[in-house]
């Protein structure tokens, strides 16, 4: 392995890696209670809301869209939940298979909408996102969950493993390594980096375009009903939340630029964009730690995201300017 080119393809993981354990160090350190499991397993329970919604928006990035209905699925499946996560251990985990089906069957519609009706993704998502915000209204217009709703199972995602360790960070894990590494592999995988990169050059390669969009959109849906299963499991409840699904969607977009992925697709990494997301988080949890106006907190959010944006465009800028050069 060339170490240097390894270096240089992952530099911009690296650098939300260490931007999220910079921030998150400054937070432990002017946090009155200090490194304890509790407010560990805080924290990595709603950085892993983000991370999940942030994992979904970067598949569809990757290929040079983006989704504006994740925070809507997000929502739906938080819904939906609230209505099918209890009960014996068998009707638990058929409600967790049907919730991530309405998950991908909504990233299905997306698929079809912008590949076969050829509309812009931007147009499309907006468009759903409202028809499934419809719907999570519709089946949620007050917040809830049923009686018998699973504690086991909000335990075991939600809890700490040994007591100590967020059980949060290791179903992150689960689905990084047992979703997203397998699915990367294959050609559908790589022909969702060959679309943000060249979708023109993806085509004359005979790759798979319509179908690698399809299923971006279709795991983007997995995603973000996975996302949707956690909040019910933290909050023990289900709520058709419209800022919460606008707040959620905007989020992902940062946490997706400051994991180093490019809006224009092509390059980047998952684990970077979880990272993204955390550190995204932990930047809220230290404005907080800070007693800052609430009213203040989205100026600096907002500024956050604008300096990432800022990065990540100036990096492309000066890989045009270098192919111009010798172009």
């Amino acid at each position: 392995m060339n170490w240097k080119i390894f270096i240089k393809r992952n530099l911009p993981t690296f650098f939300s890696v260490g931007m999220f354990l910079t921030v998150f160090a400054f937070y432990l350190a002017n946090h009155p209670a200090g490194l304890t499991p509790n407010v560990l397993q805080t924290s990595a329970n709603k950085g892993a809301i983000l991370a999940f919604i942030a994992m979904a928006q970067a598949v569809v990035v990757l290929t040079g869209g983006i989704d504006l209905s994740v925070g809507m699925i997000f929502v739906l499946t938080n819904c939906v939940a609230s209505y099918l996560l209890g009960g014996s251990s068998v009707e638990v985990g058929l409600g967790v298979v049907a919730v991530l089906l309405v998950g991908m069957v909504c990233g299905a519609v997306n698929g079809l909408i912008v590949v076969f009706g050829r509309l812009q993704p931007i147009v499309a998502t907006i468009a759903t996102g409202s028809l499934f915000f419809g719907a999570a209204l519709w089946l949620r217009p007050y917040p809830g969950t049923i009686p018998d709703f699973s504690e086991n199972l909000a335990d075991l995602l939600t809890g700490k493993v040994f007591g100590l360790f967020p059980a949060s960070f290791v179903l992150l894990a689960l689905v990084l390594f047992l979703i997203w590494m397998p699915f990367k592999a294959t050609p559908l995988g790589r022909t969702i980096y060959a679309i943000g990169s060249s979708e023109d050059a993806a085509y004359m390669s005979g790759m798979p375009i319509r179908l690698a969009k399809f299923a971006a959109f279709v795991t983007a849906g997995l995603f973000a009903a996975i996302g949707g299963i956690f909040l019910t499991c933290v909050t023990y409840s289900g709520e058709a939340s419209l800022a919460n699904g606008n707040n959620y969607t905007l989020f992902s977009i940062a946490a997706v630029v400051l994991g180093g992925v490019s809006l224009y697709g092509g390059t980047g990494s998952v684990v970077g964009v979880i990272f993204g997301a955390l550190a995204f988080r932990a930047i809220g949890d230290l404005l907080f730690v800070f007693d800052l106006d609430p009213l203040w907190q989205p100026l600096f959010q907002g500024l956050v995201l604008a300096v990432a944006i800022s990065f990540g465009a100036g990096r492309l800028f000066n890989l045009r300017n270098r192919l111009e050069l010798f172009s």
